[in-house]
């Protein structure tokens, strides 16, 4: 029988691990996939933004759970994978949100810092969803992956905004996003992209202060940033079966700003 709207968005029973899920876009996820009856695992560097970010969802009728873990390092990453699997259970969806960003002009870029990204942003993703994927998920033959790109993944920058290593690591998970998506298809594994636009948060606190948050807006067809829901519905339609025929996608949460050419 074809199910309802409601079911078709119904998570309960899944389980869910975000990656820089204690702030930011990717509490906002977490929140979004736990408000549709998922149980949720939080991870990122800091302890005590895990503690307040899994009270906020606790609070909020979630059954959420938190592992305090380096993303960049590839041991953090696999215990991050089995310590989830041990405390909950098989994992359904993976949310690759953990991600930094380095502002510096190309002919200057230190080395270091594009390695940071790359290790973070891209290489972090491949490690995580491999794992989880000859665990649990292909035994399964189900899964949902979510990778956080970026619409600077998308192209390249004005010129006040030097983001080399960021924009191309963006790039690389919309890549990464769709040859994984084919290969992992006959799993019934999705995998999908979302890019977010410019959203208030503690990596572009900077880049708002220093260009002024109304000039960015500005620059959107629907005149605003985003906020503190935009990114829930992609997120979940990404994750429920609302979404089970779509994979190696990505989409634009960005008011528009993608979409307009020629400066």
């Amino acid at each position: 029988m074809t199910r309802t709207i409601q079911q078709l968005f119904d998570l309960k029973g899944r389980t869910a691990l975000v990656t820089g899920g204690s702030r930011g876009l990717g509490l906002q996820m977490a929140h979004a996939l736990g408000e549709a009856g998922a149980r949720i695992m939080l991870t990122s560097r800091k302890a005590d933004d895990l503690e307040e970010a899994t009270a906020d969802l606790q609070a909020a009728g979630i059954d959420a759970r938190w592992i305090a873990a380096d993303a960049s390092q590839e041991a953090d990453i696999r215990r991050v994978a089995d310590e989830t699997l041990q405390r909950m259970g098989d994992v359904h969806i993976l949310v690759n949100n953990a991600g930094a960003a380095w502002g510096a002009p190309a002919e200057d870029h230190p080395v270091e810092a594009w390695d940071k990204l790359m290790n973070l942003n891209v290489r972090g993703y491949f490690i995580l969803s491999q794992h989880l994927a000859k665990v649990c998920m292909i035994r399964n033959r189900y899964g949902r992956i979510i990778n956080i790109a970026s619409i600077a993944g998308l192209g390249g920058n004005p010129p006040e905004m030097q983001t080399l290593a960021y924009n191309t690591s963006k790039g690389a998970v919309i890549n990464f996003t769709r040859a994984l998506g084919a290969e992992w298809g006959k799993y019934n594994i999705t995998v999908n992209a979302i890019c977010p636009g410019f959203f208030p948060s503690r990596m572009t606190k900077g880049t708002l202060e220093r260009l002024g948050e109304d000039r960015l807006a500005a620059h959107a067809p629907l005149r605003r940033l985003g906020d503190d829901e935009d990114l829930k519905g992609t997120a979940v339609l990404f994750a429920s079966d609302a979404g089970k025929h779509i994979t190696g996608q990505w989409l634009a949460v960005d008011g528009g700003v993608s979409i307009v050419t020629g400066g």
